[in-house]
């Protein structure tokens, strides 16, 4: 679990097709902390440590992963926002992530807001996903590659989200512009309640 509080970006620094999976070496901060096995969420998507080797780790992602997040689309140099899961014992300060990408979005607009940045995203209209709890609500949370946000100004398939300039210079959303692809994670307590309206 993942509160979507991004501890910084990592670097890539390798790519490897192995079959239909991706090994992805990253370079970061707090590679001298991580161990074999550890969960660390990159642009929101849970991925497992399997090396860490002279200063990088090594993490893999398979088909489904690749197919449903915007991790496939990476180069060498790319930023990923990265956060280590979360500890029992500290603070919420973001809202409860999963890590489990639900879906990619399309940045469409960027737009001042006086010292801050709103940016629209827009993703794919689906009305058998939306009863299933996938969709934005006003000042509901949102995991944008990761980080927690509050919407504004939802509509059936976009949303709107302020990006103060502390997240904009210590995540990637420096350098997403319109007709960037993100990933989604919708909030899970929504899916939850659609579920149980489901089951009544």
């Amino acid at each position: 679990m993942f509160s979507g509080i991004i501890e910084e970006f990592a670097t890539v620094v390798g790519i490897r097709k192995d079959r239909e999976n991706i090994d992805f070496t990253l370079k970061c901060s707090f590679v001298d902390e991580l161990k074999i096995d550890q969960s660390v969420a990159h642009n929101g998507v849970c991925l497992t440590v399997v090396a860490i080797k002279d200063g990088t780790y090594t993490v893999t992602a398979m088909k489904e992963t690749l197919e449903r997040t915007n991790l496939g689309l990476l180069k060498v140099g790319d930023k990923v926002n990265v956060e280590r899961s979360m500890l029992m014992n500290g603070r919420l300060d973001g809202h409860i992530v999963q890590g489990h990408v639900d879906c990619t979005a399309r940045c469409t607009a960027m737009e001042d807001a006086g010292g801050s940045t709103y940016f629209t995203f827009e993703y794919k209209r689906d009305a058998g996903m939306a009863r299933r709890g996938y969709f934005t609500v006003d000042k509901g949370s949102v995991t944008v590659n990761g980080v927690s946000l509050t919407v504004c100004g939802p509509t059936e398939n976009t949303f709107k989200v302020a990006i103060i300039p502390y997240t904009f210079e210590h995540t990637n959303f420096c350098d997403i512009k319109p007709g960037s692809v993100v990933n989604i994670e919708f909030d899970i307590l929504g899916k939850y309640i659609a579920r149980l309206q489901q089951l009544q």
